[in-house]
């Protein structure tokens, strides 16, 4: 159904990138990289996945990397095609379709080691990262996730497929092309999981509206300045919320703070 202004779903996914840019601008010289949860766009439909490469696109002009958060997961075929999209492209018969391109993606690990296997090999071979879930920042992680079974929780478990599967890209400076999502709302776990995936870096969602606390992070970054990744979207896009102003400056600001906060921590670990 069209209005007299134009197609719905094209104006809302404009829309869309126009907050993406504007956050970017804000923001991003604080940043390393955009983590675009890759449902926002999609549920858009066509319109959606277009604002979805251009937004990181012009993240990579800002010089920052691409982080996609799709936590995908299935059988190697399946996997092998989700690889395609993410940091490949796919073969066919007018020559190839060129996928995002991101720089690193959230897979989810539960089907297994095999479900793994095809997208560690394709970002290995792009020069990319993959973040294997093993305790996200979600309350209800609880019900899987810390389940002994038998001998450990599941996430340790986990940790230990992630540690497996990175050794083989550990680079100069001692971190791996194989991270994980470590929930910062869960830091009393984080000594524990650096000590089972000691190469790896974590990931580190759940700071700001979730109640996560930088300050506690401390082990996260323990190998390495950069083995910790500290994400954070509505605490900063809503700063304005509570400080007032302008949502830019406010944005900006926030996202300075936890920049200080955050590398001030890796300074000390």
């Amino acid at each position: 159904m069209r209005d007299q202004d134009g197609d719905v779903p094209h104006r809302t996914a404009a829309a869309v990138e126009a907050h993406c840019r504007a956050a970017i601008d804000a923001a991003g010289p604080a940043c390393v990289a955009i983590k675009p949860q890759l449902a926002c766009f999609e549920r858009l439909g066509a319109p959606g996945i277009a604002a979805l490469y251009a937004v990181a696109a012009y993240a990579r002009e800002a010089g920052l990397l691409v982080l996609a958060d799709g936590k995908r997961g299935d059988v190697p075929v399946t996997a092998r095609a989700y690889a395609q999209f993410l940091v490949g492209s796919t073969p066919g018969e007018f020559g190839d379709v060129p996928g995002l391109g991101a720089d690193a993606f959230t897979a989810n690990p539960l089907l297994g080691r095999d479900s793994l296997e095809p997208l560690v090999e394709a970002a290995r071979s792009a020069g990319a990262c993959v973040f294997c879930l093993v305790r996200t920042s979600n309350p209800g992680a609880a019900d899987i996730e810390d389940l002994p079974a038998p001998s450990e929780p599941l996430h340790e478990r986990l940790a230990a497929i992630v540690r497996e599967l990175g050794a083989g890209g550990i680079a100069a400076c001692g971190l791996s092309d194989v991270g994980a999502v470590t929930g910062a709302t869960r830091p009393d776990m984080l000594a524990r999981l650096r000590e089972l995936m000691p190469h790896s870096i974590f990931l580190l969602p759940g700071v700001g509206a979730q109640g996560g606390s930088v300050d506690l992070l401390g082990p996260a970054f323990a190998p390495h300045p950069a083995a910790g990744l500290v994400t954070a979207s509505r605490s900063i896009v809503d700063a304005y919320r509570s400080s007032g102003g302008d949502p830019a400056t406010a944005a900006a600001a926030a996202a300075q703070e936890l920049r200080t906060t955050a590398w001030g921590l890796a300074s000390r670990s």
